[in-house]
């Protein structure tokens, strides 16, 4: 059995800064905010999942030599890049549509919310078509994944990852998912919805200006 003691360190040095890095402000999560408050619980969890899946294939494709990959394929990050920069400028128009919607709309909500496997796929696609996502999991592995460390550290360390990006994702939807906020959204929906609409179209910007 595989003593993980000489690599506890580095491990909880590179845990600590995904708990930060996944519970800090950004596209994925201020998706499952907005999704939980509109549309309820399953439906953030949903979302939720396909964030966490997507993280997870990041983790895996960076475990297995994306980095490699990439100093070979450079080109392919301007392309995500500008991929991640459309997504989330859709994103932006359909928060911007939905803060336009009047209250009889907005009360019924029904033909206008999206089926569990759709914001399954959004949340996933959030994650994917993000290549900054890529370089927080080559920097992450970097710091919880020393040279020649065997097999069994990687799935401990992405294993761990897994945990805290399920506790914390899904903690967001049950949290923001409650009664009490659910009213409070209706009774601020527009400003949120344009709020959510503004933050997506300035990430979009800023993912297709930066220099990653």
């Amino acid at each position: 059995m595989l003593d993980l003691t000489p690599y506890l360190p580095q491990l909880l040095v590179a845990w600590t800064a995904y708990v930060i890095a996944v519970a800090s402000p950004g596209p994925a999560v201020l998706a499952i905010i907005a999704t939980s408050v509109s549309q309820g619980r399953k439906a953030g969890l949903a979302l939720a999942f396909g964030v966490l899946s997507g993280s997870y294939t990041w983790a895996m494709l960076t475990a297995s030599g994306l980095s490699a990959l990439i100093r070979t394929y450079g080109q392919a990050i301007i392309v995500l890049k500008i991929a991640g920069a459309c997504y989330l400028f859709w994103l932006a128009y359909n928060a911007l549509r939905a803060a336009m919607r009047g209250k009889s709309q907005a009360a019924l909500r029904i033909p206008l919310q999206m089926s569990l496997k759709k914001l399954y796929l959004k949340g996933l696609g959030i994650h994917l078509t993000n290549p900054k996502a890529i370089f927080a999991w080559i920097m992450l592995v970097s710091l919880g994944m020393p040279e020649g460390a065997p097999v069994g550290v990687t799935a401990a360390f992405i294993g761990g990852c897994m945990l805290i990006g399920l506790v914390t994702f899904c903690g967001f939807a049950i949290v923001f998912s409650l009664s009490p906020v659910h009213r409070a959204y209706l009774k601020s929906r527009r400003v949120i919805e344009s709020l959510m609409a503004g933050f997506f179209a300035f990430a979009g910007l800023k993912l297709l200006t930066a220099r990653l």
